[in-house]
């Protein structure tokens, strides 16, 4: 279509002999204007379709214009010495374009409070997924559309919120950072009590009543379409390859001292790390939410960042090696120390002592004395800093029993304990060694049963099974007796909280064993309130037997330190 010819020459009607450039300015401007003084030849200028007044053709509206000047932006007739010009003949770039005459309300139109609330649709709402915005990928000021469920950045004239309001009329929006919920394009902010169960999933916040009794009263709660489930024990989103790392949160989040930290603290001002792992420890514990799951993948898209791709959602990864990395990176964030112990809430629950004895093999010692430390040598003593003990496992056999089945071997947890005895050697190239436990051990202890090896040409398996009490596993024997400490002669017992074990699936039917196979990971867990166990693997959760427990290949378990009458005032861990 071809343009329509001016009615009067440009120069009658515009004051400045070159052009300025164009700057949009959005202010607050009053809903009552002025009475235009004489009618001319209109000038076209969009304005809010909300707020119209005098005449409008295709959205525009029609300023009149004066022989001695022009209408400004808010449609009033000024003179080419008034003060609105005075920018303009001096130079100044501070003439607005047509954005400048949209308006904003402040507040909603009387009786009108509860204006589109009604087109919110919670089903489709999930604010698990990383924080930006569907167009521009930006994750600065991220606004969510409570109508679609889809990010979009800014709520500004100019954003893609705003336009989205516009184009498909959504009008109900929710800052992903404040939690304050805007009607667009009006722009004025609903204060709704409707609205707190979304605030609720958002970021959801329990009183420290609560989180105290996390562990005491077992509670049920039920998602949207009335399923029932238990805070704290959600399924999480398997997303492509990330089964392991669900495996390790789910274990982190049941350990009741490093859970409250998260949980109750303010992390405002710690790294990103930090905040996104409290958040998905809080939605895991919500008991408002809106569905019986929930999705790791804002924290795991920032462990990606954070470990050059280390460890992400599509290659699947060891859990303990993700767990050191988490640990360590953990402590950092929260400002602990390389050196000085105890510094942060990793630390505190976690770290315990080690003492290392080291002795030289020298080349006249026979085959069966490698291991035996020789009292005329020098022995290295050193005290080392630990957050996970290693369990080696015996080697599995090579040889199939008389039926043509391969023997799975088993072996009780406390005989690979012996290893910190203090007494059983191990070489270590040209070192012979043995560990002996310090007082005081940590509040939980972490064990890695190793399974896996890897040499230049294969990466074998130990399938063994090791069988462990669910409950009084005696840590006394392996640690170096002080009295000081704790008294001589009695028990140390630790409970078991949770159990990361391993399956192998073969993903053909014609493989060998060790070809072709898939790693599972799943974790099972106590549920203190209940007295129960059970196991989590992605999405599905179920109910397990104590006593069945140890028929899996555990891999990675933590055990909390009982706290009982005889323990108190003697030495805690």
């Amino acid at each position: 279509m071809g343009k329509r010819p001016a009615q009067e020459p440009l120069e009658d009607v515009t004051l400045n002999t070159s052009p300025v450039s164009k700057k949009a300015r959005v202010e607050d401007v009053p809903e009552c204007r002025p009475q235009l003084k004489s009618p001319s030849p209109p000038v076209r200028v969009p304005v809010n379709g909300y707020h119209r007044e005098g005449g409008v053709r295709n959205g525009y509206a029609e300023a009149s214009v004066t022989d001695e000047g022009k209408a400004n932006s808010e449609g009033v007739a000024t003179s080419p010495n008034s003060p609105a010009l005075e920018g303009v003949e001096d130079g100044e770039d501070e003439e607005q374009t047509a954005y400048s005459t949209i308006t904003r309300q402040m507040a909603p139109t009387e009786g009108y409070s509860d204006l589109y609330l009604d087109t919110i649709d919670r089903s489709v709402l999930d604010f698990d997924f990383e924080k930006l915005c569907s167009v521009s990928l930006s994750n600065i000021n991220v606004y969510a559309c409570l109508v679609c469920g889809k990010y979009y950045q800014g709520r500004g004239p100019k954003s893609h919120a705003y336009f989205h309001a516009l184009e498909i009329g959504h009008h109900v929006f929710v800052n992903m950072q404040t939690k304050r919920v805007y009607v667009l394009p009006e722009g004025y902010e609903v204060k709704s009590k409707s609205l707190e169960d979304i605030k609720c999933v958002v970021d959801p916040k329990l009183p420290k009543g609560e989180v105290v009794m996390l562990d005491r009263v077992a509670k049920t709660a039920r998602d949207l379409s009335g399923k029932e489930y238990r805070p704290g024990f959600v399924g999480m989103n398997n997303i492509k390859e990330n089964d392991y790392f669900n495996a390790v949160i789910q274990a982190l989040a049941h350990i009741p001292p490093l859970r409250n930290f998260f949980m109750l603290e303010d992390l405002s001002g710690k790294s990103e790390l930090v905040q996104r792992f409290s958040v998905l420890i809080r939605k895991m514990w919500n008991t408002r939410a809106f569905k019986t799951h929930v999705s790791p993948h804002e924290l795991i898209q920032q462990v990606s960042r954070q470990s050059n791709k280390r460890f992400d959602l599509l290659h699947q990864s060891d859990p303990v090696d993700f767990l050191s990395w988490f640990l360590n990176n953990t402590h950092f964030a929260l400002g602990g120390s390389k050196t000085k112990p105890g510094t942060s809430i990793v630390h505190r629950v976690f770290q315990g002592k080690l003492k290392v004895e080291s002795q030289q093999i020298t080349a006249k010692a026979d085959a069966g004395d490698r291991l035996r430390f020789e009292e005329a040598a020098e022995v290295i003593v050193e005290t080392m800093r630990y957050l996970m003990l290693t369990l080696d496992l015996p080697a599995a056999p090579l040889f199939q029993d008389e039926l043509d089945r391969n023997i799975i071997p088993q072996i009780p947890l406390t005989s690979i304990l012996s290893k910190y005895d203090g007494l059983k050697a191990q070489e270590h190239l040209s070192m012979r060694k043995r560990f002996r436990l310090l007082h005081p051990l940590p509040p939980f202890l972490l064990f890695h049963i190793k399974r896996f090896s890897k040499n230049k040409f294969v990466s074998e398996r130990n399938p063994t099974i090791v069988t462990f009490p669910v409950r009084s596993l005696d840590m006394s024997p392996y640690v170096e007796p002080n009295p000081a400490l704790h008294p001589p002669g009695e028990p140390i017992w630790y409970d078991l909280v949770a159990n990361v074990t391993h399956e192998a699936v073969r993903t053909r039917d014609d493989s060998v064993e060790g070809e072709a196979e898939r790693k599972v990971w799943r974790v099972q867990m106590r549920d203190r309130a209940r007295d129960e166990w059970l196991q989590i693997q992605d999405l599905y959760v179920e109910r397990v037997a104590s006593e069945t427990l140890f028929t899996k290949e555990s891999y990675l378990m933590v055990w909390e330190r009982r706290r009982d009458g005889k323990d108190k005032g003697k030495g805690k861990g």
